[in-house]
């Protein structure tokens, strides 16, 4: 028997309208080379119907990618909702990719349509010759309008919208209608597609705003400090449109000074990013106390990030620390570390779990598996694949049917290629990814772990360990350290804080010192770059 309920088709139109017509006052910020800008969500909701109606006049069809090379900013916020309503798909590109993955992505999606910013012009110039089927490009930002490229036409975007009527007919769409595409990162193989339907992302974007996940609400002011050009930037854009959160976005800038001038100005009271732009604000914030006294809530992903940033967020700001973990196949909320209130508040217990990358999102279902496929126990020590499904979990990747293929477990779940144990209270612990273990003597090592130990040293600011060749033990961990500004530290300093928590046949045998760790486009140590160069 069915139930008798309505079968409204959940997409993208209805957090649109929601948020044009209940918050027109709200505001949305964003920065630019000329300075800080601001409009409201009325402008928004018109502009974006603008934007819709130019694109049919363009002759965007349903299923057709349009691809974005740009920052975070107001115009992008405008594309997120007007391609998916048209029935077409936001191609979101990632600026920091190597070349010829960025042109193996335009081509794999056969994107005809480009939204670039001007200040991003130079670095895809020399590419677009390898872009045969790319034919439009419009201008975003501000800045000089360059000459015309050879093939194809230039338009800006301002003068492409301010024609259009604000009056819009949504079409209607199926929900499980793609409406967006996003390219993994590449660091193995060529860069996969995960194609987000208008289904997954309503869901994913109310569950968001749950206090088990991120907690938004219309009193909220959120400075996404993630780039809208990868995984939605977390989802933000869509979830504090749903709720009628102002939004501020920090454009191109995203060094600590600047982030917390931005954050103090616009009274931000939730911002996300990965822990290196967190642990450049720690510094400065205990230069000065002070200067975010309306930032309660901080959430952290990317990579996992040390106990001592935790701690000094709210021992010594206020500032609750959360983090998750996901994947762009996830979309990407997967977990969220929240304190569960049976479990310690304060003290070196609270931080154990704090520490870990929580417990799944709601319907998120993730369960660890041995090398035989069987359920790993909930014992906080035992290692297993994590792997996880939901309704907003990729089923496959877009055109690529042996990555597909291999993305499932026979019965339907996402392999993830993360290693995890699972603590009796259900909080998962990423322990590695399954190819950064490190074998030594037939004992796993966890680089991670090792790795928040380090950077849990006074005078260390990132540490990254890899393991290398041994012609005895197999492998031995390396650790590539930067020490803190104004700071040094020595291999002997090291090895004797690593020797007082944790196993001596665990403590790595080379320390290697560094300016900088190099960073993939999403701002996680690049291990493939620190191998080819200390192995």
């Amino acid at each position: 028997m069915l139930g008798k309920m309505m079968d409204r088709q959940l997409t993208l139109d209805l957090i649109l309208e929601r948020g044009g017509r209940y918050f027109p006052e709200k505001e949305i910020v964003w920065r630019a080379e000329s300075g800080v800008h601001r409009y409201a969500y009325a402008d928004f909701f018109r502009r974006t119907k603008q934007l819709a109606n130019a694109l049919k006049k363009l002759g965007v069809e349903a299923g057709e990618r349009v691809a974005t090379f740009c920052w975070n900013h107001a115009q992008h916020l405008e594309l997120y909702f007007a391609i998916p309503i048209t029935g077409a798909v936001l191609h979101t590109v990632n600026l920091r990719l190597f070349a010829e993955q960025i042109v193996y992505i335009f081509n794999h999606a056969e994107d005809r349509i480009l939204f670039l910013d001007r200040s991003l012009f130079p670095l895809l110039a020399p590419l677009l010759g390898q872009l045969p089927r790319l034919k439009t490009i419009v201008l975003t930002g501000e800045g000089e309008t360059p000459p015309a490229p050879a093939g194809k036409a230039l338009l800006d975007y301002e003068a492409l919208i301010q024609d259009q009527p604000a009056v819009y007919d949504y079409p209607a769409l199926e929900e499980r209608t793609a409406l967006g595409l996003c390219y993994t990162s590449g660091t193995t193989g060529e860069p996969k597609g995960v194609l987000y339907s208008h289904r997954s992302t309503v869901i994913h974007s109310l569950a968001a705003c749950l206090p088990a996940v991120v907690n938004l609400a219309e009193t909220d002011s959120v400075l996404p400090a993630v780039p809208m050009f990868h995984a939605n930037a977390w989802g933000l854009p869509y979830s504090c449109v749903l709720v009628g959160a102002k939004l501020v976005f920090p454009g191109r800038q995203l060094d600590p000074a600047s982030l917390i001038e931005l954050m103090a100005s616009e009274e931000v009271t939730f911002s996300a990013g990965v822990p290196t732009i967190w642990a450049g604000i720690l510094q400065l914030l205990d230069q000065k106390p002070g200067q975010l006294p309306r930032l309660k809530r901080m959430g952290l992903g990317g990579s996992a990030p040390p106990r001592s940033l935790f701690e000094g967020f709210r021992e010594r700001h206020g500032i609750e620390v959360f983090q998750g973990w996901g994947m762009t196949e996830t979309s990407p909320a997967g977990t969220h570390g929240h304190v569960k209130s049976s479990l310690p508040q304060s003290g070196p217990a609270h931080y154990d779990i704090r520490t870990s990358q929580g417990i799944p999102a709601p319907l998120v279902e993730v369960k660890g598996l041995d090398e035989q496929g069987k359920e790993i126990p909930w014992d906080g020590k035992t290692m297993g694949h994590l792997v996880v499904r939901g309704p907003w979990i990729a089923s496959g990747y877009f055109n690529n049917p042996s990555a597909s293929e291999a993305l499932l477990t026979p019965d339907g779940w996402m392999r993830t290629g993360d290693m995890i144990t699972i603590n009796a209270h259900g909080y998962i612990k990423i322990t590695d990814r399954a190819k950064d273990l490190i074998k030594s003597g037939g004992e796993w090592i966890s680089s991670v772990d090792m790795e928040n130990t380090l950077m849990g040293h006074p005078k260390v600011a990132e540490a990254a360990v890899i393991a290398v060749p041994d012609p005895k033990w197999q492998e031995r961990p390396l650790a590539v350290i930067v020490p803190k500004k104004d700071h040094s530290v020595t291999a002997a300093e090291l090895r004797d804080y690593l020797l007082a928590r944790m196993a001596k046949w665990q403590v790595p045998d080379r320390f290697e010192f560094m300016t900088e760790i190099p960073k993939t486009s999403v701002g996680k140590f690049d291990k493939k770059v620190l191998r080819a160069k200390l192995t």
